[in-house]
């Protein structure tokens, strides 16, 4: 006989009994959530991908919510954000419709079933179905009652409640307005008898309509004729639904262009008003001279009106939110794609394809600027651990002190300071991806801690004693030579071989020139987007000039300076006099020893104004400021040396 496992355990409470059962130890972390990478799934659509945690620390098991959508209760009492409860025998608590309770040993369970209080509410029947939706009796069995010699339809109040009711069902279902337009016009046809031939139209621009939909009672018969324009133009202007009876003998109704060839005997028209317009029209008209539409009809239709209305608006603001969505992405998408088509982008493509579905460790080396973010972001993404977070942790930006703190974690009372337990990345990473940027600027002593690690030892919170293991892949990334740095005795070298399992170098952007029209239009339509300005694009001039720009600063410099000629440009083309380009490469070309060349200074002179003046796209103004000359010193020295923007051109 097997025995029962010891405890701790949670278990899972229902209203008739209980379910399953998750012993605890020591020593891990167990999250409870709706994704499937929790350690504890719930099927539960209230619960968050990852919604709490219960852990052990200093002595007890601890439960934690994580920043939920609907909070984690206990005892009656909501959770704050990273507040800990600690848990003792019997205490039950609530994730969404969920309930938990934890206990050391089974017997502590309490009993499910005893009696309810004199005052509880006690369910007298359960109801599936509502009378409401019950089918509809057969044609002629309605109650009629004679007027003349037409037979006209009593309408009961119940019975189109039950219309309408029915109706409402059936147009929540629909996902277009020509499918919603399609199940009203059956309803209707179905509810009123007396209409032969149905249509919805929707007004479109300029005030034309334009069929939707169209039925006729008869399946054999397809032909529609529209309504005339001058009742279309009554019921528009007045947004107020006409009926119009013996339109044959209405002298008024019967000269009109369309009723003539009708065969109508009267018409029902109503507006489809969404907010201050009008969306479009119904319109209902018999043609047996022993039935008419009445005032009841158009009551009914005007109430179908009013809804489909509502149902319309809906369907619109869907739209808008679905468009609006895609634009969200496309503008998040932004940050985590590598933009591109040269060689070098195809090359880091196929490496993160090779690499991401494992769990190696890679180390990501390149210029300040080059993406290398980017390309951890893609790692990520592209690997199993995508249902996971993905934590940046900038090395170079944290002081030394507090570095370790950020990566494992700190106990409450740790260090000065220390005012509340603190979750460091490695934990927040749990079951994702950590990205440590400028890993060169780790100080020796934490690269120790990270080593042991990367290693797969468990970690402590500083100043704690518990020890705990996370499932963590690390993405690093450095602008330095670390071979440079493990030789000055600023890098360990046992780390160095841990990180570099896989390395991917992000090339510098002078590297892959054809990218840059490419990453400079992406840009543009990201920026003209969030400032609302009316840019086509760049000139060819414009283009040249960044092509012809060495880009120190990368991708991030080519960024900045789209940007900044997206707001400060007058025109609808960017031109090159809008590409303002850092000075740092001018300032080392200048600083650059230059070899000698055995030439007048006049000469230099003249070469070096002409360069300037190219450099400026010949902005004289500008150039002078350069050259630290008076614009009519410029204009004496261009007329002296004869320089013609035209001729002096390559």
């Amino acid at each position: 006989m097997q025995s029962a496992p010891n405890g701790p355990f949670l278990v899972l409470r229902h209203d008739d009994g209980y379910g399953d059962v998750f012993p605890l130890e020591a020593g891990q972390r167990y999250t409870l959530g709706r994704a499937n990478t929790s350690r504890i799934v719930l099927k539960d659509e209230l619960a968050s991908r990852e919604h709490a945690e219960v852990s052990f620390s200093e002595g007890h098991w601890r439960l934690r919510d994580l920043k939920s959508l609907n909070g984690t209760r206990v005892r009656g009492a909501t959770l704050s954000a990273d507040a800990e409860w600690e848990l003792t025998p019997t205490d039950e608590f609530q994730i969404g419709r969920t309930n938990i309770v934890f206990v050391e040993e089974f017997d502590q369970l309490p009993e499910i079933g005893s009696p309810a209080p004199a005052d509880s509410l006690q369910i007298r029947k359960r109801l599936g179905n509502t009378r409401f939706l019950t089918p509809l009796p057969p044609d002629g069995q309605e109650e009629t009652t004679t007027v003349g010699s037409k037979a006209a339809t009593t309408r009961s109040l119940s019975r189109d409640l039950s219309h309408l009711y029915r109706l409402a069902f059936d147009m929540g279902s629909a996902v277009s307005f020509e499918e919603l337009a399609r199940i009203v016009l059956d309803g209707l046809l179905e509810s009123i008898q007396a209409a032969d031939v149905g249509a919805i139209l929707t007004l479109k621009e300029g005030r034309e309509l334009e069929v939707t939909v169209s039925r006729h009672r008869d399946p054999s018969l397809r032909f529609y004729s529209p309504v005339s324009e001058f009742v279309s133009h009554e019921v528009l202007q007045s947004r107020e639904a006409v009926l119009a009876e013996d339109v044959a003998r209405d002298r008024y109704l019967r000269n009109r262009e369309s009723l003539t060839h009708l065969g109508a005997t009267s018409l029902i028209c109503a507006p489809i008003v969404v907010g201050p317009k009008v969306h479009g029209l119904i319109h209902l008209y018999g043609t047996d001279p022993h039935k008419v539409l009445n005032a009841e009809d158009l009551e009914f239709v005007v109430a179908v009106a009013k809804q489909l209305a509502i149902a319309v608006g809906q369907l619109l603001r869907q739209e808008t939110l679905q468009d609006e969505n895609e634009q969200l992405r496309t503008q998040l998408g932004v940050e985590s794609e590598l933009v591109g088509d040269s060689q070098s982008i195809a090359n880091i493509h196929e490496q993160i394809s090779r690499v991401a579905g494992t769990n190696a460790t890679v180390l990501i080396r390149g210029e300040s600027g080059s993406g290398k973010e980017l390309v951890a972001r893609a790692i990520h993404y592209t690997s199993p651990r995508k249902a996971g977070p993905f934590i940046c942790l900038n090395c170079a930006a944290i002081a030394e002190t507090l570095l370790e703190s950020e990566l494992f974690g700190h106990e409450k009372g740790a260090f000065t300071g220390a005012t509340e337990k603190k979750v460091g990345k490695f934990e927040a990473a749990n079951r994702g991806t950590i990205f440590l940027d400028e890993i060169g600027e780790m100080a020796v002593n934490t690269q120790a801690k990270l080593l042991r690690v990367l290693e797969g030892h468990p970690f402590e919170r500083v100043g704690g004693g518990t020890p705990i293991k996370t499932d963590v892949r690390v993405v690093a990334a450095t602008n330095q030579p670390l071979e440079k740095l493990i030789g000055e005795g600023k890098f360990r070298r046992d780390l160095f071989f841990r990180l570099q399992v896989v390395e991917i170098q992000a090339p510098p952007l002078r590297e892959r020139r054809s990218d840059i029209p490419i990453l400079a239009n992406h840009f543009l339509q990201r920026f003209v987007r969030e400032a609302g300005r009316r840019i086509r694009g760049f000139s060819p001039a414009a283009i040249k000039k960044m092509e012809a720009y060495d880009w120190p600063g990368n991708v991030r410099e080519l960024r900045n300076a789209v940007e900044r000629a997206v707001v400060l440009s007058k025109g609808q083309i960017l031109e090159p006099s809008d590409i303002w380009l850092s000075s740092l490469e001018l300032l080392s070309s200048a600083t650059a020893p230059l070899a000698y060349e055995p030439v007048a200074l006049e000469e230099i002179e003249k070469r070096h104004i002409l360069a300037t003046l190219e450099h400026t796209e010949w902005n004289k103004s500008q150039a002078a400021t350069i050259l630290a000359i008076e614009r009519s010193t410029l204009d004496r020295k261009i007329k002296s040396y004869q320089l013609n923007r035209d001729e002096n051109r390559p």
